[in-house]
């Protein structure tokens, strides 16, 4: 195996695959391929990859439901390949716990730094926390144990949205751009400001009384966001 790691690309595109392939080979991978869901998960098995490139849509076990069975048994990085338009499979697949999603049509070599970006983060150790616990209000976030309360009933929080939410915690008051929260949050150097996007409306979806009119979370106009405290 190369330094760089074993990457499983599950898309039932031929030519898809094959670039996607090519290029992860160029930037230091390798690669296996499969052509549909049931096969991906029978080499997933079997190659143990350390990150997973899967296509939504797919005839038969379609991107979604791999992911699901994935992360039954795994918490390896996917990345989710969704075509132009499909918000709503970018929204199910990042519930399932989805690192992040590549818009098609794409660059394969941005796909590539993609790929080594979301690896690279995954294998940084996390650091200690400074708090043990971090609160507002009802919303309270055990850090040791990543698990999260809303007035005592428990928040379903996938892990990239408790790191979101705490970092929100961590810095009240303080407004970011979606890239300061790429590269403080994501830990990437560049990326779809979407992804963002799509994190912040479900963490609102979670923790906002009235979604449609965050009290928490608010929007910053030409800047991006900010946590705004609701205790006294």
């Amino acid at each position: 195996m190369t330094e760089q790691g074993r990457v499983l690309v599950v898309d039932d595109d031929e030519t898809v695959r094959d670039v996607v392939r090519r290029y992860l080979e160029v930037a230091g991978f390798d690669v296996d391929v499969a052509g549909d869901g049931t096969e991906g998960l029978r080499l997933f098995s079997t190659t143990a990859p350390d990150l997973v490139v899967l296509d939504v849509m797919m005839p038969g076990l379609n991107g979604l439901e791999v992911c699901r069975r994935l992360r039954q048994v795994s918490q390896v990085p996917v990345v989710m390949l969704t075509a132009l338009g499909e918000e709503e499979n970018r929204i199910a697949g990042l519930q399932l716990g989805a690192d992040d999603y590549v818009t098609k049509p794409f660059s394969p070599k941005e796909l590539a730094l993609r790929v080594a970006s979301v690896l690279r983060r995954a294998r940084m150790p996390r650091p200690e926390p400074a708090a043990l616990e971090l609160s507002d209000g009802g919303l309270r976030l055990q850090m040791n144990a990543r698990q999260g309360t809303l007035d005592g009933v428990e928040l379903p929080l996938t892990s990239r949205e408790f790191d979101l939410l705490a970092f929100f915690l961590a810095h009240p008051g303080t407004a970011f751009s979606r890239n300061d929260l790429l590269e403080k949050v994501w830990g990437w150097d560049f990326g779809d400001q979407s992804t963002v996007t799509v994190h912040v409306r479900r963490l609102r979806e979670k923790i906002e009384r009235e979604p449609a009119k965050p009290v928490r979370v608010a929007t910053v106009w030409g800047v991006g966001y900010r946590y705004d405290p609701v205790r006294p």
